[in-house]
């Protein structure tokens, strides 16, 4: 490949800063959806893409019409009583939701250089992070349209979990310049561990999300005034995810120490040394829920905790796949701008 191929340095730089920033809106609209969640949201605005049948949301119930509960009344879950906060938190949800949208498109436009210059895989990942999104949002019209139905909540947050990763994997390899790891070192064991380290922790966010499930049928029995007794109301799913979480950090601290040792490159080390913090901390935010009565701020953070988590990951079991992606790519590392 001669210099002539190259995309050049003012528009390889702009698809990076693109891509990071629409990896970090993302993370935005994940907190936004666990925000919904935590307060018990998900309805605050029944239709969609309309909210109570406005672009606008109201801020008080004379702007609804005067029979707006027997209109709405059903998919509202029983609040009867309009709820502007509710409605205003869904809706700043749907609003980062389509923000989101917008700068996944702007980074698809982006990637054009690398379809006509290479390497166009950057380009086919953009394009099929463009589509999915706009599958996310109609599984998110779905979760309206169905109520909340827990399998399509699932679905919506594990379609965002591949979403993170197409992102994550384009911000990777688009900023890829020289090796990472040392020479001498196994990295076939520690891809193979890396893979499981993944595996394992989307099980677990999957259980989470059953958990949370779980949590809204206690809450539908109880209220959110009750909160410090949701947890002795859970069942056996609660208990599974909490002990499942033993092996999390037991497989993430093996993992993260070898890869420390592995390479003395500072990006690793820094993401490494992040993973663990974010591990810290979740695990920490855990307990907080599980014996400090689930405190709001908690929920949201939990999950957007583990999705930072899981992303670091796979940025590390990308970075471990160097040689592999230089020769899929038909490049040598003095070509990847």
């Amino acid at each position: 490949m001669t210099s002539s191929t190259h995309i050049d340095f003012n528009a390889s730089r702009r698809f990076r800063r693109l891509a990071l920033n629409t990896v970090i809106s993302l993370y935005f609209l994940i907190i936004a959806g666990g925000v919904v969640r935590s307060t018990g949201a998900g309805m605050g605005c029944p239709d969609w893409p309309r909210c109570f049948g406005r672009w606008v949301p109201p801020t008080e119930v004379s702007e609804l019409p005067v029979n707006y509960k027997e209109i709405y009344g059903a998919k509202l879950k029983g609040e009867i009583e309009f709820n502007p906060v509710k409605t205003w938190i869904e809706y700043v949800n749907r609003l980062t939701g389509a923000f989101t949208g917008v700068m996944i498109f702007l980074t698809l436009l982006a990637s054009l250089p690398y379809f006509r210059k290479g390497p166009k895989r950057i380009f086919y990942y953009s394009l099929a992070a463009f589509i999915l999104v706009g599958l996310q949002g109609w599984l998110g019209a779905k979760v309206v349209s169905s109520e909340l139905m827990p399998v399509m909540i699932t679905l919506h947050m594990l379609l965002a979990i591949v979403i993170v990763f197409i992102l994550l994997y384009l911000l990777t390899w688009s900023n890829f310049t020289k090796a990472v790891f040392e020479k001498g070192i196994n990295k076939d064991m520690l891809r193979r561990t890396g893979w499981m380290v993944i595996v394992l922790s989307v099980i677990q966010i999957v259980l989470g999300t059953q958990v949370r499930e779980n949590m809204d049928e206690v809450i539908r029995a109880l209220g959110y005034q009750a909160r410090h007794l949701w947890i002795e109301e859970l069942d056996s799913r609660f208990y599974i995810h909490r002990s499942f979480s033993i092996i999390i950090v037991a497989v993430n601290l093996f993992w993260l120490v070898r890869i420390k040792k592995s390479s003395k490159h500072k990006s690793v080390q820094n993401i490494a040394n992040a993973c663990l913090l974010v591990l810290g901390v979740e695990l920490f935010s855990g307990i907080l829920m599980a014996y400090l009565g689930v405190p709001p701020f908690a929920q949201p953070l939990h999950l957007v905790l583990a999705i930072v988590m899981i992303g670091l990951q796979f940025v590390i079991w990308l970075l471990l796949d160097e040689d592999k992606f230089l020769s899929r790519m038909n490049l040598s590392r003095e070509e990847l701008v």
